[in-house]
């Protein structure tokens, strides 16, 4: 029997994974990138972007670090250097189109009655089916000029939740950037596509305000206090304050000893728990409350955050089950504090002729540049991909991740899965821990359960998401539930949950990518 052929839209770490286990398993993978490289949204980065997460959670399980990078958060150049040797390493890039981009795809082979009618994802709750094929429309990336469209039997949307539909706020009539006269407005998604010495002129004395706190936001703060430092004041404009850690050491203890070991796990509800894990998660409730305040009290003794009034209303604990947590940029406060980053909180903000008016000020902040760090919508691209329109409505929903089975299959769209739209503490690590079940999926190990049960585990994992989360739910984060996750994972693929050798170790020890190396 011919191989399949599994078509894998996107070349950045979740692509190459996910070709890397697909090859392992026989099939014919064939990955389209729209860029001429891959590496994905480390491609186009600010100067100053380094790793968020220490290099030993952002690591493929089978391929470490080079010993020449020795520092925990390498920067962006050290990042795309190790993923490329990872693809060169295991023969990707023969696999790979470069400069082609995919348009939309088309299910051939199902009507939207069939569709109503199963009770099965795809019918069987198999991967495959032999009269249902995908339709691949393709075009050269730099020309525009259409290509031969690709038929195969499985795709997998590795197109990314952090990249091309920015996502712009909303304003009141006259209120939006349209009123703005004095400059030039853009979103952080623009800036960080220049080159390095275009985007440094960009800001070179000017007046920039950046809307937005987390990573991108403190980024390009740091990045004009650099360039024009107290002279030339980088206003940051914010709504809420979220932790801002300093390291992954609070007082000493890495922080996977707290969130990424398996006691940390007996701390929370977790889906489908049994009445005595339940009970245990309310009985062992005050350490829950302890380990969020050791992070807090850390990061707000180290940076004096009420100096700033920066301490955030939620628990760290609420900030890393929502994802908005960040680790600071060194010496961003020492920029405050010198007179070259200016903090500005306040519920809203509108644009006005000479720059931006913030709710609670009766003079606007004048600007030269505004650059809006306000996130993307990677919502719309999953939606924007479909040419059905009812794979376009089971696609629509009002949050930045869309409900999906194990966090990459929706129940009602058959032979095809996402990768890369959930967050956890290293989305590197869950990508690769998602292919991995993926390919042991495509490979015929397990069939996924019927469509009521897979919508129903996806409300459990909501609800359970939501207790920690509070008002900033985000159903794609799993980061206070990433062992719980992997260990659902590591079941359905038919593996031991427990990776480490005795009791205690499974037990306290933080868990890694190289603890599921192998099966």
């Amino acid at each position: 029997m011919e191989p399949k052929k599994v078509a894998i839209i996107g070349a950045g770490v979740s692509g190459l994974v996910a070709c890397k286990f697909t090859l392992s398993k026989g099939f014919i993978p064939i990955v389209f990138e729209a860029r001429g490289d891959i590496g994905g949204v480390w491609t186009e980065t600010l100067q100053t972007t380094a790793l968020q997460t220490p290099k030993k959670l952002y690591e493929f399980s089978d391929f470490p670090w080079p010993k020449s990078v020795t520092e925990d958060f390498p920067k962006y150049d050290k990042v795309l250097d190790y993923i490329k040797s990872y693809a060169d390493h295991f023969g990707l890039l023969k696999h790979i189109r470069f400069n082609t981009k995919v348009l939309s795809i088309d299910c051939e082979g199902c009507s939207n009655e069939e569709l109503e009618g199963w009770t099965l994802w795809g019918g069987t709750g198999e991967a495959f089916s032999e009269r249902r094929k995908w339709r691949i429309n393709v075009v050269d990336a730099r020309t525009n000029v259409p290509l031969e469209e690709v038929v195969v039997d499985f795709v997998i949307l590795c197109i990314g939740r952090f990249s091309d539909v920015p996502n712009i706020p909303e304003f009141p009539p006259n209120g939006g950037p349209e009123a703005f006269k004095a400059g030039k407005v853009l979103h952080s998604l623009q800036y960080s596509a220049m080159d390095f010495d275009s985007a440094s002129n960009l800001i070179k004395d000017k007046q920039v305000t950046v809307i937005g706190f987390q990573k991108s936001g403190l980024d390009l703060a740091m990045e004009c206090a650099n360039i024009n430092g107290p002279k030339k004041p980088c206003t940051v404009v914010f709504r809420t304050a979220h932790w801002t850690i300093p390291d992954f050491c609070p007082w000493g203890i890495p922080i996977g000893f707290l969130y990424m070991n398996r006691f940390s796990q007996l701390l929370i509800h977790k889906p489908g728990e049994s009445f005595l894990l339940y009970l245990l998660a309310i009985l062992l409730s005050p350490i829950r409350w302890l380990f969020s305040k050791i992070v807090e009290t850390h990061v707000m003794k180290k940076h004096r955050l009420s100096k700033y009034g920066l301490v955030p209303d939620q628990s760290f604990l609420q900030d890393m089950s929502s994802c908005l947590f960040a680790t600071l940029p060194e010496k961003l406060y020492e920029k405050v504090d010198e007179g070259s980053i200016i903090l500005k909180k306040s519920p809203s903000f509108v644009f006005c002729e000479e720059g931006i008016m913030i709710e609670g000020e009766t003079k606007p902040i004048p600007s030269d540049l505004v650059i809006l760090a306000t996130g993307f919508r990677g919502d719309q691209k999953l939606k924007q991909i479909f040419t059905s329109s009812t794979f376009r409505d089971y696609m629509t929903f009002h949050d930045p991740a869309v409900p999906m089975y194990r966090l990459c299959i929706h129940p009602r769209i058959p032979q095809l899965a996402v990768v890369g739209y959930s967050e956890s503490a290293s989305n590197l690590f869950t990508s690769e821990m998602r292919c991995r079940w993926l390919a042991v999926f495509l490979d015929g190990t397990f069939k996924l359960p019927s469509i009521k049960e897979m919508e129903r585990d996806i409300a459990e994992w909501d609800k359970c998401i939501k207790l920690y989360s509070g008002p900033y739910f985000n159903r794609g984060c799993i980061a206070s539930l990433h062992v719980c996750y992997c260990d659902q994972l590591c079941k359905d693929m038919g593996w031991n949950p427990k990776r480490k050798k005795g009791f205690l170790a499974d037990l306290f020890l933080p868990y890694g990518p190289v603890d599921y190396a192998s099966p």
